[in-house]
């Protein structure tokens, strides 16, 4: 039996895996869980799958989780913050990490598990976007695979299994193109917070879906490309596919290309991480191209969306360019949701820090949320 310890238990990702290990009870145990602030629905996950640890973000939470667990009737240790983070990802028992946490706060439990010599299966993209040489470091060094979660990363991976690395010609990531792609950019500058959270086919949470819709999410995914592929930038493209059916391709240098398709459901993705590399036969809807009748594709704008463009500036400044690019994302996402700032700000203020940085690689950890924390801080 595979035992699972799950960070970001209560976000889209976390849930979804719940409900596929829920499937499969005498494949999987859940033994160790990680929340943020939705304490309710962590208690009820505790009840559900009895973990053997707990953590959740804050100290009255940790409180009010602890109570209803000795209510229960369960004895069960919380731990709090990022100390209970990395003690999740680190858990003895747990053979196999979900990394679903949002943000940069992800990173550090993610290297940990990997030092560890857990294996990750990974949907914290941030990780992989300031800490992709790093972590593949630290996974080679211990012995951990680090499995894309992501249902475009997933999808290149099935593309290339089994295909000699020599033949690849280029990746090519599909995306949505968000609820604005029709839009004019005098239509974008005035977008709101609540339009920028309703997305056309997928259920995310509000940050994800922010940079859905300013396609900042694609550009993260061109940074974790380069890393979980060990492919060059220049090789990494990107598709406007609306129907969110081919999740991506892989042309070959014979000009062949290899797709995966399937409908719009983060369960596929993540059962073929778990159960890799048998696949495990889920009882789920299933793809009917015949009723779908028509995908298109098409060039994305990088005018539209400037984070296209961007990104290939932040890679070609090497490590505090991505980590530059993720931190100015992440503080200007909050300020827009917050109403502080427009829609288009968003990539105007990563254009801005993006000015300011100069090329450098960092070999820690350390250095890494260093630097990250001085470019939040100048942001502020």
């Amino acid at each position: 039996m595979k035992k699972i310890a799950v960070l970001g238990a209560t976000g889209s990702i976390g849930r979804s895996t719940l409900d596929i290990v829920s499937r499969f009870p005498e494949r999987y145990q859940v033994v160790a869980l990680g929340g943020g602030r939705n304490i309710r629905e962590l208690i009820a996950l505790a009840r559900r799958f009895q973990p053997q640890l707990l953590a959740v973000q804050e100290e009255d939470g940790a409180g009010e989780l602890t109570q209803a667990l000795q209510d229960f009737g369960l004895s069960i240790p919380v731990m709090v913050g990022q100390p209970g983070a990395v003690a999740v990802a680190t858990y003895a028992q747990a053979d196999i990490v979900i990394a679903a946490m949002v943000g940069a706060v992800g990173l550090e439990p993610t290297h940990a598990a990997l030092k560890a010599g857990k294996d990750v299966a990974l949907a914290n993209k941030e990780s992989m976007v300031m800490a992709g040489r790093l972590l593949n470091q630290v996974a080679a060094e211990t012995g951990a695979a680090i499995l894309p979660l992501d249902s475009e990363h997933s999808a290149i991976w099935q593309a290339l299994n089994g295909e000699p690395k020599k033949g690849v010609e280029k990746l090519i990531l599909t995306a949505s193109g968000g609820p604005f792609r029709d839009f004019s950019l005098a239509e974008m500058g005035q977008v709101t917070p609540e339009q920028a959270m309703r997305h056309p086919r997928w259920e995310m949470g509000p940050k994800i879906t922010i940079d859905s819709a300013t396609m900042m999410n694609k550009a993260l995914e061109i940074i974790e490309a380069r890393w979980l592929f060990d492919i060059v930038p220049e090789r990494i493209e990107v598709l406007v596919h609306p129907q969110s059916i081919v999740h991506s391709l892989v042309e070959y240098v014979d000009g062949s290309v290899l797709a995966q398709l399937g409908l719009p459901d983060m369960r596929l993705p993540i059962a073929y991480a778990l159960g890799y590399p048998e696949r495990l036969a889920l009882d789920l809807p299933k793809l009917d191209l015949a009723t779908i009748g028509q995908l298109d594709f098409m060039q994305a704008d990088a005018t539209l969306f400037p984070a296209l463009k961007l990104v290939r500036r932040a890679l070609a400044a090497g490590d505090s360019g991505a980590i530059a690019f993720n931190a100015a994302n992440e503080v200007a996402v909050e300020r827009f949701r917050q109403g502080e700032i427009g829609f288009l700000e968003i990539a105007e203020t990563v254009e801005k820090v993006l000015d300011q940085v100069t090329r450098e690689d960092f070999s820690t950890l350390t250095e890494i949320l260093d630097f990250d924390a001085q470019v939040r801080q100048s942001i502020l």
